[in-house]
């Protein structure tokens, strides 16, 4: 029955993973056609200006001449209809998404079900739940704010990580480790996945923010799809308010950590590898809330703070599980 159910966890992982690959084009499609929409416009919008111009030279030349001159509305621009509604290129991106979301959560489920525990007890599963979570948050966002312009880097993000923990991280269902047999393993790590997704979007919004700078300081023309993108100022505190969140939850995961650390192994704190990677990444991040909020650390700077936090994120899980011994080597490989 265990193997069974880890054929299907696999199968599902890898269906998701195919649908993960078909919405990534279809959010590259999109991109596309923005730059082509947002083109156009620019293209629409010059040939109004040259005839508002002409129409105002004759309206001066009638005047002059003693005569009179009607001037005529220009039609209204094609573009405001289409901006009325999603395109059908977002429209099937965002399904394929929901559809591989549900295949993949269904691979955590199996997986869950198969150990007889919750599935991220080492890389892989952790891998497997984390980017479940991430692209969850990401569609749960989207009910607040129109984010779907990010599809692009959080299925390719999910795309990547999947592909690199089926073929680098995987390993068989085994028992639980004595220090993890215990129900600080739900909340800490699921707190700590959870405050990821987060901390994921907003780097994918700072990676906008710093191209849509370049764009308005006329760096970066060539990128006609950020035209129809929110403002830099914006962007920014979009990721600002999603990284107070992240940082809320991850603020939960080192005091759960302490804990559990307290419980398992009879201290709260032991400079442990990754215990001190995880309050480097609280310290990167409440350092750019700080900033942010009293010394008006605006633009460029906040953005690469919010980006490096996230590199941090993934450096403590990939590097230091990989590379780094301690008591929280439960890397399964």
């Amino acid at each position: 029955m265990t193997e069974t159910l880890v054929s299907y966890s696999l199968i599902a992982v890898y269906s998701a993973m195919a649908i993960y690959t078909f919405a990534f084009i279809m959010f590259a499609v999109d991109l596309a056609r923005r730059s082509a929409e947002s083109s156009d416009a620019s293209a629409a919008s010059a040939t109004g200006l040259a005839t508002a111009s002409a129409q105002q030279s004759s309206v001066m030349q009638a005047a002059s001449s003693g005569g009179t001159a009607t001037l005529t509305a220009s039609p209204a621009s094609t573009g405001d209809a289409a901006i009325a509604h999603s395109p059908k290129s977002l429209r099937i991106a965002m399904a394929l998404t929901v559809i591989a979301w549900v295949l993949h959560v269904s691979a955590v489920i199996f997986r869950g079900v198969a150990a007889g525990r919750v599935p991220w007890a080492n890389m892989f599963e952790f891998t497997l739940t984390a980017t479940a979570l991430i692209v969850g948050v990401f569609l749960l966002v989207q009910f607040w704010q129109d984010l779907r312009f990010l599809g692009s880097f959080i299925t390719g993000f999910a795309l990547l990580a999947l592909g690199v923990g089926t073929s680098s991280f995987y390993v068989d269902v085994v028992p639980l480790p004595p220090a993890l047999q215990s129900a600080w393993l739900v909340i800490h790590v699921f707190v700590a996945s959870l405050s990821t997704g987060f901390f994921a979007l907003a780097a994918g919004l700072s990676v906008v923010q710093l191209m849509q700078s370049r764009r308005e300081a006329g760096k970066a023309l060539k990128l006609r799809f950020l035209d129809t993108l929110p403002a830099a100022d914006r962007l920014e505190t979009l990721a600002y308010r999603l990284t107070v969140v992240g940082f809320v939850m991850w603020t939960f995961t080192l005091i759960a950590g302490a804990v559990w650390a307290e419980r398992a192994w009879g201290r709260y704190w032991g400079w442990d590898t990754k215990e001190v990677w995880t309050f480097i990444i609280w310290t990167i991040y409440a350092g750019y809330i700080h900033a942010r909020a009293t010394r008006g650390w605006r633009g460029s700077r906040s953005a690469w703070l919010a980006i490096v936090g996230f590199a941090a994120v993934i450096f403590n899980f990939t590097v230091v599980n990989l590379f780094f011994k301690g008591l929280h080597a439960y890397s399964g490989l």
